[in-house]
């Protein structure tokens, strides 16, 4: 019962808000296979990985900056910090130091399949745009990629289809080679 009303409070009542909608497709079919790029303090983690089914089967895969953080890239956690947090979710963690580029380059290929992809607001636009050519591999028919973007003072998340990520990986690719 208390599983419940906490997931129902994520979806409906948690704040910041923009993140409900994050929550409420959490709730309503069974994620097992996460990758967020940009984990910053890992409280939006935390919360998606307590909504995940809790099986030995749930794997998250976070990309961070991590240690290597600049004071423009906001708040995060260094790697070992971020790692004993997570795993007391008990889910699967690895967790991939990196920009987005360096970092999807190195291990697009492991993550083939995954059910939600979460994109932080805070990444490296060049990075990003280079790291779109590896994302198609990741893919399988019902994957959700979710793009956190600025929208005046907070974010909002936005899906990206797969038609619209083809085009970005068609029009990056040419870079990331």
């Amino acid at each position: 019962m208390a599983g419940r009303l906490r997931s129902l409070y994520l979806a409906y009542f948690s704040q910041p808000k923009q993140y409900r909608s994050l929550y409420k497709l959490l709730r309503s079919k069974p994620l097992r296979r996460i990758t967020e790029v940009g984990v910053g303090q890992a409280q939006r983690t935390l919360r998606m990985l307590e909504l995940c089914p809790p099986t030995e089967d749930t794997a998250y895969t976070g990309i961070d900056l991590f240690e290597a953080r600049q004071n423009g890239d906001g708040p995060g956690l260094p790697l070992k910090a971020a790692h004993s947090l997570l795993a007391t979710t008990g889910a699967k963690i690895r967790l991939v130091p990196g920009d987005p580029f360096s970092a999807l380059a190195r291990t697009a290929n492991a993550l083939a399949r995954q059910d939600l992809i979460l994109i932080s607001a805070d990444q490296d636009r060049e990075s990003l745009a280079k790291a779109w050519f590896y994302v198609p591999r990741m893919l399988h028919e019902t994957t959700t990629v979710l793009l956190e973007e600025p929208a005046g003072d907070a974010t909002v998340l936005r899906s990206v289809g797969h038609e619209e990520i083809a085009k970005l990986a068609g029009a990056k690719g040419k870079r990331a080679a």
